[in-house]
C-alpha cells in the first residue's frame, strides 16, 4: 500500500527552469499561491504543500 503522506519528488532539468509550485499539472483545485523553489543547491521544499524538487544529475545550475 502506498504511503500517501510522503510529499511527492519531482526531478526538474534546465527546460523546467525556474521552477514554481504548484507545477503546470497541478489540478486547479489543489493549487496555493505560487512560489518559487530554489533547486540551486541540488534539492527544495514546497512550503506549503511539502513537494520535493530534485535537479536532475545531468543539469548543471546557473551562477547568478
Amino acid at each position: 500500500m502506498e504511503d500517501n503522506k510522503t510529499p511527492p519528488l519531482i526531478e526538474v532539468g534546465a527546460e523546467d527552469l525556474p521552477v514554481y509550485c504548484p507545477g503546470p499539472r497541478t489540478p486547479r483545485w489543489s493549487a496555493h499561491p505560487r512560489v518559487f523553489i530554489d533547486v540551486t543547491h541540488g534539492e527544495a521544499r514546497c512550503a506549503y504543500c511539502g513537494t520535493r524538487y530534485r535537479l536532475r544529475a545531468d543539469t548543471t545550475p546557473l551562477k547568478l
